[in-house]
């Protein structure tokens, strides 16, 4: 599969962008695909991720209530709506796949997109 990450940006605090994570290649529909967020001089961290099966979702807790995935199966692709942004925010959000069950394990992804900056500023 690959993964081609879009919708980042200059956000004001507040703000709600939308991210994208379009999947190609042979049967897009059966990854998982989680987002993650690397602030500068930090190391990557899961936010997000959204099973292909059923839809369950999983939040990292300092995004709960406050970021939504989703999945359209139909044009392969998931999403990220952030909101009530903050500037710890900030930083590169990539999206990754792995087969089936959700992780934020590093080893475990197959697959990145080649990541969007998100940067909260006023």
């Amino acid at each position: 599969v690959q993964l081609q990450a879009s919708g980042g940006g200059l956000v004001q605090p507040g703000g709600s962008p939308r991210l994208s994570c379009a999947a190609s290649g042979s049967n897009p529909d059966i990854w998982a695909i989680a987002w993650f967020h690397q602030a500068p001089g930090k190391e990557r961290e899961g936010v997000s991720c959204i099973t292909p099966s059923d839809g369950s979702t999983f939040y990292r807790d300092s995004v709960k209530g406050r970021f939504t995935t989703s999945r359209d199966n139909a044009n392969s692709t998931v999403y990220l709506q952030m909101t009530s942004l903050e500037p710890e925010d900030t930083g590169v959000y990539y999206c990754a796949a792995t087969l089936w069950v959700c992780t934020w394990s590093l080893d475990d992804l197959s697959a990145w997109g080649q990541g969007t900056q998100v940067t909260v500023s006023s």
